[in-house]
């Protein structure tokens, strides 16, 4: 009898932990303007608008942490003006109606816009979860998120699956 495995003892993360530490970890590898609303903060905002698919994860996922000194907090909001509070903003499926407006209201807003709604990066979104089988990956649209004044790194872009490079904006 062999001795049982470590791995078999371990639940296998939900999709939406994986994400939440995604969402995280895009954090440690964007740059942010050195002004804005956000900087005067002393708090890292990580936002969702809409319905709340992360359950306790995301909150589980930023205890605890920091990014450029600042404790990072995950926020559940409602407005899309709220939104330039945030350093990263996911946007939830139930907002899918109002996307084109999410996105207007934000503008030139330095936030980080992430969603898992189809076609998010060709519709002005900056970073897009995509299922390969059952493996969470991002697409990235670096010229939306240049656009806002934020700095995408190479790592970031590297394990990306599509890196788009067009402002060029489709329904």
């Amino acid at each position: 009898m062999g001795i049982p495995s470590v791995q078999g003892q371990h639940a296998k993360p939900t999709e939406y932990e994986v994400k939440a530490t995604y969402l995280y970890n895009f954090s440690r590898f964007v740059e942010w303007p050195a002004q804005g609303v956000q900087v005067q903060s002393d708090t890292f905002a990580i936002c969702v608008l809409g319905d709340n698919p992360f359950g306790p994860a995301l909150n589980a996922t930023v205890a605890q942490e920091t990014i450029a000194g600042k404790s990072v907090v995950a926020k559940q909001i409602s407005a899309p003006q709220d939104a330039v509070n945030c350093r990263v903003l996911f946007i939830s499926s139930s907002e899918a109606k109002r996307l084109k407006e999410i996105l207007t209201n934000l503008g030139a807003a330095s936030v980080l816009t992430v969603s898992d709604l189809p076609r998010f990066t060709q519709r002005g979104g900056m970073v897009q979860f995509v299922l390969e089988g059952d493996r969470v990956r991002f697409e990235v649209n670096s010229a939306i998120a240049a656009r806002a004044g934020l700095t995408m790194s190479s790592e970031l872009l590297k394990v990306a699956v599509n890196v788009r490079r067009s402002v060029q904006l489709g329904d």
